[in-house]
């Protein structure tokens, strides 16, 4: 048994749910008498729905295939090996499922060891071999083909990527080695580095040809057949595969030097995998593979027993299993059809809305508000939109003519909403509106349909309880921009009976929104933490604490925006409003800035200005704020904020507003961007200390988003 099996065979025993990837040998006799070829298939029983990967059994079934074919090579019975996965995917990378199990820096170092010794195999053999992308390929899946001699890609692959810095990971199976001196360093780093902190950016099949990753490409009907009539050229000499020289001189240097500004803007040093990966390709540079694989054994070794990848992996989870399960989501057989939306309100929310609506479900939309003006304008918004779909090639002018068909407006609400099945309301987040809305459409609507607000923070209960009918009426609350965030806030309001909850996360799974069941709190859990977060920040402001300093605080954290950025983007009018709702509220935790509604009054539209291309404190603003004499330094305004948004997470777990604290950390990823590499916030909050501070405890078990006891 060789040494890889050895290391292969105790790594299999940590991961007891591996799906195993098996690695069939069939020989080929190529065209043009090329002679016999053997193509090795990657595969799990053909199962469409569980995607190819590669854990430590995985791998000692692909070293398997490579003792057949090196033995064949060797006695010259065979001129080429290929490699190329099941139908639509290739392979999609290493199997993580039982990475959050490792103990022990040996343990995790046994994994990166073992995959490299297999994939190192390919490049050694006797004959040229091939890596075909047939499909899907990502992580591992990518760095098996690039040990090949050569490699052909799909046009149809629709997902191609190394996203392991976006876990928390680098590319450990020879991405950082090899691709910089196969494609060069300066695109070597857009595809480890700013893909990857770009909320994971995937690569298709025409990009992955153009950046030199592949040497050929070929039509996804007949991709495989191509790619073997190509192979036959290549092994008889009739075509000659060409790659530029690669620039290893200050180019490189100043690759690396961007992907450090990269990752300085997007985590500001706050997440190593970044920069572990930046100092492997910085080394690459000398075109030492070996040492290049050694540095990504330890960076991967490291990297799996530290939080950050720990805490990429339970967002993963997160997003993929719970945002898909909902924890309290009532019986889907509840649930009642939706044949018909009405949306009250055609302002830039409620054409949103309707948008999404239409494009998502393709029933009937229709709008309406206090004025025809009004409702043409939110008409004509969501037929623009459709004709840039149809600009972009996203949709057919059939189907745009059919979805614009779909969305009309109206003024009465009796002509619009009496065969609908779900109204939403998004008018003035004002209570009274609300309640006078909903009164106007009860009368009219049908007695089955939903009653749906998009309020991001008044109460549900109370927006219902002057109706006939309160147990029909749900929250419903988006984020903005409502066709990028995932997050569906699903409130139950004190009478929202189990059908018409059920209903509403029907809905929601055909809006392919992440929906999350809340308890009906004030500002439910994305708005209400931002919001201390931010007022916590505001405070500090007021109080003396320099507007940079306050800023320049919260950037070990590597939030994407900083706060002051981040409630421009909000509005400062709707960051004012929130904040006075939770007052009233919460008044000994939740304070209401004086200097935001100044800011307010003004009619600013955020703190900063940019006319130097970078945010500066706007003069204007800088005139308008009266601070205190009380200046914090970093550290210490840095520990306050965490103090409090611990607090309040301690305090809604305790109230119920959600199941878990899981769903706090899936609120915040899908709603407010949140980063993976923190895993949301309670992980930080526990990695920190912070958590164990301030409320005596960790919010998660030992294990979950860390290294178990």
């Amino acid at each position: 048994m060789s040494t890889t099996a050895e290391l292969l065979k105790g790594a299999a025993e940590l991961f007891p749910d591996e799906v195993v990837t098996q690695a069939h040998v069939r020989h080929l006799d190529l065209q043009f008498g090329a002679g016999r070829f053997a193509l090795i298939t990657l595969d799990n029983g053909f199962d469409h729905t569980k995607p190819t990967t590669f854990g430590p059994q995985s791998l000692a079934n692909l070293n398997a295939a490579i003792d057949q074919v090196e033995k064949e090579a060797a006695e010259g019975s065979i001129v080429g090996v290929g490699l190329t996965g099941k139908p639509f995917i290739f392979a999609v990378g290493a199997d993580l499922k039982g990475v959050e199990l490792l103990k022990k820096h040996e343990e995790a170092l046994a994994i990166g060891k073992g995959g490299h010794d297999v994939f190192k195999r390919l490049s050694a053999l006797a004959v040229p071999t091939f890596a075909y992308y047939n499909g899907a390929a990502m992580g591992g899946g990518v760095e098996v083909g690039l040990h090949c001699s050569y490699r052909t890609v799909s046009k149809a692959i629709p997902a191609f990527s190394l996203p392991e810095v976006f876990l928390g990971l680098v590319p450990g199976w020879g991405g950082c080695a090899i691709l910089p001196n196969l494609i060069g360093a300066e695109r070597a780093v857009s595809v480890i580095i700013e893909n990857s902190l770009n909320q994971n950016r995937q690569l298709k099949g025409k990009q992955v040809f153009e950046l030199g990753i592949a040497d050929a490409i070929f039509e996804g009907a007949d991709f495989l057949e191509q790619s073997l009539l190509w192979t036959a050229k290549v092994l008889k000499g009739e075509t000659e595969v060409v790659r530029p020289e690669i620039d290893r001189g200050d180019a490189w240097d100043a690759a690396v030097a961007k992907g450090r500004f990269v990752a300085d803007s997007k985590v500001h040093g706050a997440a190593p995998a970044a920069y572990r990966a930046l100092d492997i390709i910085a080394a690459a540079k000398s075109g030492d593979l070996q040492a290049g694989f050694d540095a990504e054994d330890a960076a991967l070794a490291d990297l799996i027993m530290g939080g950050e990848l720990r805490s990429g992996i339970y967002a993963f989870n997160l997003v993929q299993k719970r945002g898909k399960r909902p924890a309290g989501a009532p019986d889907k057989n509840l649930a009642r059809p939706v044949t018909k939306v009405g949306v009250v309100g055609a302002g830039l929310m409620a054409s949103q809305l309707a948008l999404l609506f239409l494009r998502r479900l393709e029933v009937p939309v229709v709008l309406t508000d206090i004025d025809q003006e009004r409702v043409d304008k939110g008409v004509g918004y969501v037929h623009s939109e459709i004709e840039k779909l149809l600009g972009k090639g996203r949709i057919n002018q059939d189907k745009a003519n059919r979805l614009k068909a779909l969305v009309t407006g109206v003024l009465d609400k009796a002509e619009g909403f009496a065969d609908a099945d779900f109204i939403i309301e998004a008018v003035f987040e004002e209570m009274s509106v609300k309640q006078k809305v909903f009164a106007e459409v009860e009368a009219v609507a049908p007695a089955h349909a939903i009653l749906a607000t998009n309020t991001s923070s008044l109460s549900v209960s109370e927006m219902a309880s002057k109706l006939q009918h309160p147990e029909r009426v749900v929250g419903f609350h988006f984020f903005n921009p409502v066709a990028i965030l995932p997050l569906l806030e699903i409130v139950r309001g004190e009478k929202t009976d189990d059908a018409s909850l059920a209903t509403a996360f029907g809905v929601a799974k055909k809006l392919k929104k992440t929906a999350v069941l809340t308890k009906d709190a004030p500002a439910f859990v994305v708005n209400r933490i931002l919001t201390r977060f931010m007022g916590e920040i505001q405070n500090i402001i007021d109080e003396g604490t320099p507007v940079v300093t306050a800023e320049k605080a919260i950037e070990p954290l590597g939030l994407p925006m900083s706060p002051l950025v981040l409630l421009e983007l909000v509005g400062p009018a709707i960051g004012l409003h929130v904040s006075e709702t939770l007052n009233r509220a919460f008044p000994e935790r939740f304070t209401v800035s004086p200097n935001l509604k100044r800011v307010v009054e003004a009619g600013k539209r955020g703190f900063y200005v940019y006319d130097s291309g970078k945010p500066e404190l706007d003069p204007e603003v800088a005139a308008l704020l009266v601070q205190g004499d009380s200046v914090l330094t970093e550290e210490q305004v840095r520990d306050r904020v965490l103090d409090a948004v611990a607090q309040e997470i301690g305090l809604m777990l305790e109230e119920g507003v959600v199941a878990e604290a899981q769903d706090i950390d899936l609120c915040l990823i899908t709603g407010a961007g949140w980063p993976f590499h923190l895993g949301g916030i309670t992980p930080y909050l526990d990695r920190e200390g912070v958590a164990e501070r301030v409320n005596g405890k960790k919010f998660l078990a030992p294990g979950v988003a860390s290294v178990p006891a």
